[in-house]
């Protein structure tokens, strides 16, 4: 988990520091210079990382999802989200503007 990833954490889950710290017994003040790019022991951040994934956070890693995208974060889907049948699939070569299409697009 990256400090940006934190932030983006907090604020899917519209919580602050604050909140944060209660919910995961790490002070605000190590939650706040983590997230203001501090170091920290990995057991702190693995802390961290399990009680945003149990309050309901999906971390996204470098170029997991899209071949440009950086780090990131996600809700997990409500057990009570109706479920979709549909799927977005992205193909390299509709990724690439320079390519020439395909089936992609």
């Amino acid at each position: 988990m990256k400090a940006i990833q934190l932030r983006m954490a907090r604020a899917a889950l519209g919580i602050g520091v604050r909140d944060l710290a209660g919910m995961s017994g790490i002070t605000a003040n190590t939650i706040s210079r983590i997230e203001n790019g501090s170091d920290a022991k990995q057991s702190t951040i693995d802390t961290l990382q399990k009680c945003l994934e149990s309050a309901g956070i999906t971390f996204i890693d470098d170029h997991a999802n899209s071949a440009g995208g950086g780090p990131g974060v996600r809700l997990s889907a409500s057990p009570d989200a109706p479920m979709s049948n549909d799927e977005t699939i992205q193909y390299k070569e509709y990724l690439d503007p320079a390519s020439s299409g395909g089936s992609g697009g």
